[in-house]
C-alpha cells in the first residue's frame, strides 16, 4: 500500500465514523428513588434486565490492568460470579494479564449492554483466590479448554471493588450515573445527571 493509498483509506475511514451514530439502544425505565444500598443488588437487577431485553452474552466484560510500564491493556472476558468478596474472573497464571496481576494487582472492568444504553464500572484491588477455589473453577471448564491449560497455572481472580459505576446514556447527553465508593461500613452513593439533572447522597 502506498502512502497516498493509506491517507485515502484513513480519510473515507474518518468520514464513515463522522457519521455513525452513538446511544441508539432504548433505556428501561430507572427509578433512582428505590435503589438499593447494595451494588451487587443493582447489578443483578441490570443484569437480569439485559439478559431479558435480549443483549447478547451479557456476562462477557473488558478488564484493564497496567503492564510494569504503566500503559494500559484490555480484554474481553467473562464474569465468573460475585459475591462478598469481589468480582470474580479467571485465567491463565502464564498469561499476559496474570504476569501484570503479579506485578500490579489492581484492575477494573466495564461492561457495555448498547441495547439498552447502560454501562457498570468497577475497579478495585485484585486478590488470588485459594488454590482449591481456582481448582475448582477449572474443573467447570469443558475437557477441551482444560486440555491446553498446563498444571496449576488457572487462576481465579477476584477483584474488591472500591468504586462501582452504574451508568445510563440518554440521547440529550444527560446522562444518568450512580455511583457507589466503599467506606468503612459498606457504600456512599451519589447520583449525578437524568433528566431533572438531580443529585443526592446516601
Amino acid at each position: 500500500m502506498t502512502h497516498d493509498e493509506h491517507d485515502f483509506d484513513t480519510a473515507q475511514l474518518n468520514e464513515w465514523l463522522k457519521g455513525r451514530h452513538a446511544l441508539t439502544g432504548l433505556a428501561p425505565d430507572w427509578d433512582l428513588g428505590a435503589l438499593p444500598d447494595d451494588p451487587s443488588a443493582l447489578f443483578a437487577t441490570w443484569l437480569r434486565a439485559a439478559a431479558d431485553g435480549g443483549v447478547a452474552e451479557p456476562h462477557t466484560v473488558t478488564l484493564a490492568t497496567v503492564d510494569t510500564d504503566g500503559l494500559p491493556d484490555a480484554r474481553t472476558l467473562i464474569l465468573k460470579r460475585i459475591d462478598e468478596r469481589g468480582w470474580a474472573f479467571a485465567s491463565t497464571r502464564s498469561s499476559r494479564k496474570g504476569a501484570q496481576l503479579a506485578a500490579s494487582p489492581a484492575a477494573a472492568l466495564n461492561f457495555w449492554w448498547q441495547p439498552q444504553v447502560r454501562a457498570v464500572r468497577v475497579r478495585g484491588r485484585v486478590e488470588e483466590a485459594t488454590p482449591e477455589e481456582s481448582a475448582a473453577d477449572l474443573a467447570a471448564r469443558s475437557t477441551a479448554a482444560r486440555a491446553e491449560v498446563a498444571d496449576g497455572d488457572w487462576v481465579l481472580w477476584r477483584i474488591v471493588p472500591t468504586r462501582i459505576e452504574f451508568w445510563q446514556g440518554s440521547r440529550d447527553r444527560r446522562h444518568t450515573r450512580v455511583i457507589f465508593d466503599a467506606v468503612d461500613d459498606g457504600w456512599s452513593r451519589s447520583i449525578t445527571g437524568g433528566p431533572a439533572d438531580q443529585k443526592s447522597e446516601g
